[in-house]
């Protein structure tokens, strides 16, 4: 644990799930904290994990663990100073190298869920199986309960899922993926180094992080320029992001609302055009 007290904590904004603080201990320390009155089962302790697993890359710099619990509900990191300048080249050839880092399979090797909707984890041995099984089947599952899409997109969606098998990607082995990196989950410390937080870590397809990284905006064209000359991404990604970007956009029509159904549709049409369906 900490093995210190907490002498002052000061509220943060930004998230929108977990309460966060930045907070001072006793031995000098200032570190962050995030908890949650309910979260889903082992939630932080998870994320803890997936933090760990980023760290042992060697490549993305990952806040280091101080304490984490799921009973009380907390997680304890390093707290990074913010800045405001940013190397996006330095940060695309790290992504690139975790990118390139071997993982066992599609999923989790605990099976854990991620995320406060709780999506499944369980291990796939190929990509689509995984896209269809834990992604796209039970957020329009998840959507048609919630009423959060009509039953036409939710359809939809499914027929995008079974036809996945069709789409056969060059180079698609399991990597680890941060699971969400829009640009709120990079932190750019004093020195303009960039910080990852917030994972949803698993093993995926590299092309989802990527997808996410353009969904809403926040890395310059210089990032992914850095990524390219790296690790070059396979023909055809450009035709693909839509498809990667169609489960984060359900995510956030079922979390917040009408505002983000017109883009599910937007992105179910050319999820269907990269399909040829």
């Amino acid at each position: 644990m900490l093995d210190a007290e907490l002498v002052f904590k000061e509220a943060l904004t930004g998230g929108d799930f977990a309460t966060a603080f930045r907070a001072d201990l006793s031995d000098g320390r200032t570190i962050f904290v995030k908890t949650h009155a309910d979260p889903p089962e082992h939630f932080f302790s998870t994320e803890a994990s997936g933090l760990q697993w980023l760290h042992n890359t060697g490549t993305v710099r990952i806040p280091k663990v101080l304490a984490v619990s799921d009973e009380p509900p907390f997680l304890a990191m390093q707290w990074i100073e913010p800045g405001n300048s940013n190397d996006d080249a330095d940060l695309g050839r790290a992504l690139a190298e975790l990118h390139r880092q071997q993982w066992p399979q599609f999923g989790r090797p605990d099976s854990r869920t991620t995320g406060s909707l709780a999506v499944p984890n369980m291990p796939c041995d190929t990509w689509h199986e995984f896209y269809a099984q834990r992604r796209l089947y039970p957020l329009a599952e998840t959507a048609r309960g919630k009423k959060a899409l009509s039953g036409k997109d939710c359809r939809a969606i499914e027929q995008i899922a079974d036809q996945l098998s069709a789409l056969l990607i060059a180079n698609d082995k399991p990597s680890l993926l941060h699971g969400d990196l829009w640009a709120g989950n990079r932190i750019t410390d004093s020195k303009g180094c960039s910080w990852l937080i917030d994972p949803a870590a698993h093993g995926g397809h590299r092309e989802f992080d990527l997808a996410m990284m353009q969904l809403f905006g926040g890395y310059s064209a210089q990032c992914f320029a850095a990524y390219n000359d790296t690790y070059p991404l396979t023909a055809g990604f450009a035709g693909r992001v839509a498809l990667h970007q169609l489960a984060p956009l359900v995510v956030h029509a079922i979390k917040f609302g009408s505002g983000y159904v017109s883009a599910v549709k937007d992105a179910i049409e050319k999820s269907r055009a990269c399909l040829g369906v």
